[in-house]
Parts: structure tokens; C-alpha cells; sequence
């Protein structure tokens, strides 16, 4: 039998806070100088476009391939995919498609305007971004939840294309990622993938759409040139490894809340799972389920790095102190696995998604309960939100004075022009007076 070994932790400890900070920082391992290898690439495709994205492809992707048309898959190709899938796959993927077109449906925002008493008309314009590219993993990190999570927002945005790229190593392409793409609306597809897939995206080739933002998930390289291309394009965020926190009160199934850890530890071995409670004996018979459980895992030998590695059992005096460093954490995914979810909420202030009551296991949200799973990690909930509607629409403010409301705002901005020494701009206000 494998034995895992979470971390240990007591918030009562001196030396507590220090051995957070220690589990909760992550900087990725760069073998090699991974953003020297990123500029090249972005380089390369700037300046040769098609002929570097095929260059790339053969080396990195091991394929045997001569003209950019063979990475283009036709819409033809995507239909056929959904009808071949079997039916408890299409079924499960248009059940989960409803459910996340239906949620962000209600995210839309709409265009307003206001009238102030002299005439003077003040307001926002929604407009929806006119291209966007999203990014799906390929190879053995084959996600179709990831295509219907990242294309439906931008659908329901009312973006007019979307272009999605996804990296088919030695030609092994997961035909439930097509047939994701064909029910989420996507328009274009092609089967490339790394930093040259990115590079392609935020300038554009002669066979690849140049699009305004870049979305999803990727490796290192693809983390990296995201970060490389920012100003270019948009981006969604640059995430980390994927986080789950689970505050419990003790009064759950351990093996409920092992599988609940698992389920985050099996996407990588950098993956972060941690478990908070009050209740000793509660993490005790946690540790004991997962050492009982992991040997059933196929992917057992990624929870075991990830939960040897960044895992973590801590301890705490109460629920109150478990809400206090889940704060400080800033979870991408927090489970309240206890008996008044709703009242802990109150004060949860830093979390990607929150999932709520015993019956609520994150995987759920990972696939079909509505909300996004594109999620901000290493502690960015503090400052950013999930993907979403939102994030494929842009605001636009709108002025229009009246002749009266035009004098009236004249002797105010002219003030202020000169205070900051602009005269042009203190006359051309006073002009409309």
C-alpha cells in the first residue's frame, strides 16, 4: 500500500504562519530558460507565420506535416465527431452545455444610458469582442469540459468568431474535444499547440486569425508566452496548478472529503490540496481514507506527488479560524462541508467558487453545475474573478452634452485643466461656453 503524507499542520503553532507561507508558494520549474525558448517562438511566428507554426509542430508535436490546411479541421470534421461520439458522451456534454449556457446567460450585461436635467446624455456601451482564440490542452490532458467552459461564455457574449487551437501530439487528438467544440458553436479549429499556437493567435498568420484575447489553460510554455503577448491580446489570467480547500466540521465522511482532496491532486503533481478542521481525530481518519483509497486510483502516482509534495492536514481552535485562513489562502476552489454553509459564507471573502454543504464536491462545478471552472489560483482570488460573460465583453462610456449641460461642465474643466498647466484643454472647453 502507498502512503501519502500531507503536510501536518496546527494554526496554534509559533511557527504556523511561516510553514504556510512555505506550503502555499509555488513558482514553476523552468528547465532550461523556458522564457528564452517562448521568445524565440513568438519571434519566429511573428516573422515567418505559417512555415514556424508548422516548423514547431513537427518538432514539438512529432507530426509529419507539410501545409497548414492539414491542421485546419473542417467544420464538416467537428459534426461528424458529435455524431460518432457515443451516446452517454454526447449526451453527458449537451446536458453540461445547457447548464453553462444557461448560467452565463445571466451574466449579460447590457448597454444603459442617462438623461440629466440640462440635456446632458451619459452612459455605457456593451460591445462584444469581435475574435477571440481559446486554448484547450491536448494529448493526455484532453479536456472537452474545458472547450464548453471557455467557448459558451463568449457565445453567449455575442462574440462573432471563435478560434480554438489545441495540440495534437503524434496525431492523437480526443474526439470528445471535437465534438465539444462542434456543440459549443466554435468556429474554427486548429490542431496546434504551445507557445507558437499562442504567438499564432496574438498576431495572427497568413491561415490563422489574428483574435483580440486569448483564454484557457495550458502548460508552462503556453503560461509563459500568454504572459509574453499581454498588451497584444487580452488574456483571461495566467493560472496556476489547480487548488482545492475543504474547511470541514468533522461531521462528513472521511472517504467523502479523501476523494474530494484526490480530486484535485490527480490533475498534477503540483496540484495543492489542504483540508482544514477543528476536529483532530476528524484529520486523522482523512489521512487514513486516502491511504485506504489511493491504490484504487489509476492516476495514483500524481496524488501521491501532489499530496506528499504541497497536501496539507491543518488543524484549527474553530470554524471562525478555519474561515480567517481560508481568507489568507485564497482558494481557487473552498467546499464547506459543514452544517450551516450559508453562515460561513457571510465572511468568505477570497474564493474562486465556493461549493456549499456536504453534498457540493467541486467536481461537480468542474463539468456541468453551471458556473465556470476557469478559476483564479495562487492566491489571485484576492483580486480576480472566474471566467466568464463578462471577460468577452467590453464597455464603452458615452458623453453627450447639451448646449447648457457643455457650459456648465466648461467652468469646471477648465479650472482644472490649468491647474494641471493644459491650456489647450482649458480653451477648447471654454469655446463651448
Amino acid at each position: 500500500m502507498s502512503e501519502l503524507r500531507p503536510l501536518m499542520l496546527d494554526a496554534a503553532d509559533a511557527d504556523f504562519s511561516a510553514r504556510l507561507d512555505t506550503l502555499l508558494a509555488w513558482q514553476p520549474e523552468l528547465a532550461g530558460d523556458v522564457v528564452a525558448v517562448v521568445n524565440e517562438i513568438i519571434a519566429a511566428v511573428r516573422s515567418d507565420g505559417d512555415k514556424a507554426v508548422l516548423e514547431y509542430t513537427r518538432r514539438f508535436d512529432r507530426r509529419e506535416v507539410e501545409n497548414i490546411d492539414e491542421l485546419d479541421i473542417s467544420r464538416e470534421t467537428l459534426q461528424q465527431a458529435l455524431v460518432d461520439l457515443p451516446a452517454e458522451q454526447r449526451e453527458a456534454l449537451e446536458t453540461a452545455a445547457e447548464r453553462i449556457r444557461s448560467y452565463h446567460q445571466h451574466q449579460r450585461q447590457e448597454s444603459w444610458q442617462y438623461r440629466e436635467a440640462d440635456g446632458t446624455v451619459l452612459g455605457q456601451k456593451i460591445t462584444p469582442l469581435q475574435r477571440v482564440g481559446i486554448y484547450v490542452p491536448g494529448g493526455k490532458a484532453s479536456y472537452p469540459s474545458s472547450v464548453l467552459m471557455n467557448a459558451l461564455p463568449a457565445k453567449v457574449a455575442g462574440v462573432d468568431e471563435i478560434i480554438m487551437v489545441v495540440p495534437a501530439p503524434g496525431g492523437d487528438l480526443n474526439p470528445a474535444v471535437l465534438a465539444a467544440a462542434a456543440i459549443a458553436g466554435v468556429d474554427r479549429v486548429f490542431t496546434i499547440g504551445g507557445a507558437q499556437a499562442v504567438a499564432a493567435l496574438a498576431y495572427g498568420t497568413s491561415s490563422i486569425p489574428q483574435v483580440d484575447k486569448v483564454v484557457g489553460p495550458g502548460n508552462i510554455y503556453v503560461a509563459t508566452a500568454k504572459k509574453a503577448v499581454f498588451g497584444q491580446v487580452g488574456l483571461d489570467m495566467v493560472a496556476g496548478p489547480s487548488e482545492i480547500l475543504v474547511i470541514c466540521d468533522g461531521e462528513t465522511s472521511p472517504d467523502w472529503i479523501a476523494m474530494d482532496l484526490f480530486s484535485q491532486a490527480e490533475h498534477d503533481e503540483q496540484a495543492q490540496s489542504i483540508l482544514i478542521s477543528p476536529d483532530a481525530d476528524f484529520l486523522q481518519a482523512v489521512q487514513a481514507s486516502m491511504n485506504k483509497l489511493l491504490d484504487e486510483m489509476p492516476r495514483r502516482d500524481i496524488i501521491k506527488a501532489s499530496i506528499n509534495g504541497r497536501g496539507a492536514l491543518i488543524k484549527v481552535a474553530d470554524l471562525d479560524e478555519a474561515v480567517r485562513i481560508s481568507n489568507r489562502i485564497a482558494p481557487e476552489h473552498l467546499e464547506l462541508s459543514v452544517a450551516d454553509p450559508d453562515g460561513m459564507l457571510v465572511d468568505i471573502r477570497h474564493a474562486g467558487a465556493v461549493f456549499l454543504g456536504r453534498h457540493t464536491p467541486e467536481a461537480l462545478g468542474d463539468y456541468c453545475a453551471g458556473p465556470n471552472h476557469v478559476l483564479p489560483t495562487s492566491t489571485t482570488a484576492r483580486f480576480s474573478s472566474p471566467l466568464g460573460v463578462y471577460d468577452f465583453q467590453k464597455r464603452t462610456s458615452l458623453i453627450a452634452c447639451s448646449p447648457e449641460g457643455a457650459a456648465k461642465l466648461a467652468d469646471t474643466a477648465a479650472v482644472l485643466a490649468r491647474c494641471e498647466s493644459l491650456e489647450a484643454h482649458a480653451r477648447s472647453a471654454d469655446y463651448r461656453r
